[in-house]
């Protein structure tokens, strides 16, 4: 670390101790898709909310933006190198920083969706590099490569982890044999614990911090298992078989009174949705109900007053499930499947088609109030929204969408 950087650094740690924490993460303030906003339209005009404004040349990426100090941050490839780019609210370029070699193999493009801590941006690259910026200067702080510095191989179609921050903590899984996950100091990315996990292999998961009794817990999927290691020491406490017949398991766990829901796609056996119950303190997990036919690769989902939403990939379903049982009290087939999210009372569904649906869902129903079609953009459409102060951030490939949901 150079002599400037060390200094920034010091800053920072000052400055955090005097200064409420804000932070902006991968689906909203818990991980859990569910965004605190009120006051937003329960029906969309014909063709959609305002689109307010737009930009063209992000480059190929499947993240979303994330959002501090009055800026909003995403990450995009143009041709091969990732760039991170800065925007004001009203969608002026602000900067944008090279940030060297992207993932440019497969369903190319930026993966990880940028975590704002104060005046801290935090990203991971396809190739496994774990990067801090300055959100108002965009001046590199410190990077870590993850693969090299903790002996681990990149996956499939590339790193694609959004990173967790708690404290003075940022929790990130190479993936190594004998480093599997791993917590660094966020304001100057030395390695604060390693832990052996159940050293296996990244698998596309952002993990999820859970506070558990009288324990905190980091809880992810690697290449074939549930893990939960203590948030404190790394010391590895359970694992749990979850198979994939591609290794992959991108959905974020969710937790909810010492249980814990994943869902995968479709494998052999030990696939599908499953809850885990974990014990009085933490240190280890039993399977509650696994719901083999119930699957999602990577739309998430969402947890609301006892019942579980979300849709397998590519297919034109979507199921309520009991929280307690894991039985479907219905698939509808309504609109094709994709990403969902809530805010203010009503569910936000991204098809992989581009349709963007404002959706009312209780036990009973599956009822779409209104859709459009989002106009901008290339490739797959699996960038997971964002919902922020009245406004819904669309990104679809190259393009991000600013659209009004405020209701006035």
């Amino acid at each position: 670390m150079n002599q400037i950087t060390a200094v920034f650094a010091l800053l920072f740690i000052f400055c955090s101790c005097d200064q409420q924490v804000e932070i902006s993460q991968w689906r909203g303030p818990k991980r859990d898709g569910i965004y605190k906003e009120t006051n937003l339209l329960k029906k969309w005009p014909v063709g959609g909310p305002d689109l307010i404004w737009s930009f063209e040349g992000l480059g190929a990426g499947h993240g979303n933006v994330g959002i501090g100090r009055n800026k909003l941050f995403v990450c995009g490839m143009p041709d091969s190198i990732g760039i991170l780019y800065a925007f004001n609210l009203d969608g002026k370029l602000q900067w944008k920083k090279e940030y060297g070699l992207e993932w440019y193999k497969n369903y190319s493009g930026a993966r990880s969706t940028p975590t704002i801590v104060n005046d801290l941006v935090y990203f991971e690259s396809g190739q496994g590099i774990v990067f801090c910026y300055h959100a108002e200067s965009g001046e590199l702080i410190w990077s870590v490569d993850l693969l090299r510095k903790f002996n681990a191989e990149n996956i499939q179609w590339g790193m694609a982890e959004s990173l967790l921050v708690d404290g003075d903590k940022i929790y990130c899984t190479p993936g190594g044999s004998e480093m599997n996950i791993v917590a660094l100091n966020r304001f100057n990315g030395e390695t604060i614990w390693t832990s052996k996990g159940n050293r296996q292999p990244a698998a596309y998961c952002s993990p999820i911090l859970v506070n558990h009794k009288n324990i905190s817990l980091i809880v992810t999927m690697t290449a074939e298992s549930i893990v939960g290691v203590d948030a404190k020491t790394g010391e590895s406490y359970w694992s749990i078989e979850q198979q994939q017949t591609n290794k992959i398991h991108a959905n974020t766990p969710l937790y909810f009174d010492g249980k814990i829901l994943c869902s995968s796609a479709s494998g052999e056996t030990n696939t599908g949705t499953v809850q885990v119950q974990l014990s009085e303190n933490g240190k280890s997990a039993d399977i509650m109900w696994r719901n083999e036919d119930i699957t999602n690769l990577m739309n998430g989902y969402i947890l609301k007053d006892g019942f579980v939403y979300g849709s397998p990939f590519n297919k034109k379903e979507w199921y309520c499930l009991d929280w307690e049982t894991g039985e479907p009290l219905y698939i509808s087939h309504v609109i094709e499947s994709g990403v969902i999210i809530y805010a203010d009372e009503m569910f936000y569904c991204y098809t992989h088609l581009g349709e963007m649906a404002l959706v009312d869902a209780n036990p009973n129903e599956f009822k779409v109030i209104s859709s459009f079609k989002v106009p901008l953009g290339t490739d797959q459409h699996w960038a997971h929204p964002v919902v922020h102060n009245g406004r819904l951030y669309i990104r679809h490939g190259n393009a991000l969408m600013t659209y009004d949901i405020a209701d006035k």
